[in-house]
């Protein structure tokens, strides 16, 4: 990997966290002129979703943009996991909202809290189809994280994580 210079806290080659779209790898660092004004940006690849964006290396902070979680945080998601499902009886379309928006954070644990509320074992009943994708999306967010930070592939995260909900 690169070193790290003083003026950024990011380099070529880092994974990254971006709150709206998970697990990025820093591809590069260009600078572009926009308005006028001369611009260094992070190139940030997110290969799952065949996407490219750039962020401004002054905004990359205030933009949520972080490293991947380190071990105390990914252990603090496990236990979420392991936790007891929270059913609120509130309508689905404001559930819906808040387990978009948890998911939209990047906060790992949160987004473990949205795997857990709506993970549904066999004995269960089926989810409805919008359940579904919420969870879906929040798990491969999750799975995508624990792959990253242990180097392993999606697809085994995501059984390790099921594993552990069934447990």
């Amino acid at each position: 990997m690169a070193a790290k210079s003083k003026t950024h806290p990011f380099s070529v080659g880092d994974y990254i966290v971006y709150p709206k779209h998970g697990v990025g790898r820093i591809s590069e660092l260009e600078t572009q002129e926009i308005s006028g004004l001369t611009l260094e940006l992070y190139v940030i690849r997110f290969e799952k979703e065949r996407m490219t964006l750039r962020v401004p290396t002054n905004k990359a902070a205030g933009s949520g943009m972080r490293r991947l979680s380190n071990d105390a945080t990914m252990k603090e998601a496990f236990t979420t996991l392991k936790g007891k499902a929270r059913i609120k009886r509130t309508m689905w379309s404001r559930r819906a909202q808040e387990y978009e928006a948890k998911i939209n954070s990047g906060d790992l644990v949160s987004i473990a809290e949205v795997v857990r509320d709506l993970h549904r074992g066999d004995d269960q009943p089926e989810q409805s189809y919008s359940e579904r994708q919420i969870y879906d999306a929040a798990l491969g967010r999750l799975a995508r994280e624990l792959a990253a930070v242990e180097n392993i592939e999606e697809a085994d995260a995501i059984v390790r994580l099921e594993k552990e909900l069934a447990a």
